[in-house]
């Protein structure tokens, strides 16, 4: 079987939108990160969330980030012509 780590890491984004914990008002936003650190490291490395590495319990998602993460949740998990849920 071979793994996707493009569409892991689009899963893993998604899901990030679904705990955010956090939204400011000049851009991004603050998730928990409960999630395998592989992922967590290549989204770091993609830019769009904050090194997941340290004793914090969440990570800051960059605008492009949040944006990212908030249509991909849309995308893979909310029913067409509802969004809301």
């Amino acid at each position: 079987m071979t793994v996707s780590n493009e569409e892991i890491d689009d899963a893993t984004l998604a899901l990030l939108h679904l705990v955010v914990c956090e939204r400011y008002k000049d851009g991004g936003a603050r998730a928990w990160k409960g999630f395998d650190w592989d992922t967590m490291n290549r989204l770091h490395d993609k830019g769009l969330i904050s090194d997941p590495v340290g004793k914090q319990k969440s990570v800051y998602l960059t605008e492009e980030g949040y944006q990212k993460s908030k249509a991909l949740f849309e995308k893979l998990f909310c029913k067409k012509g509802n969004a809301d849920g």
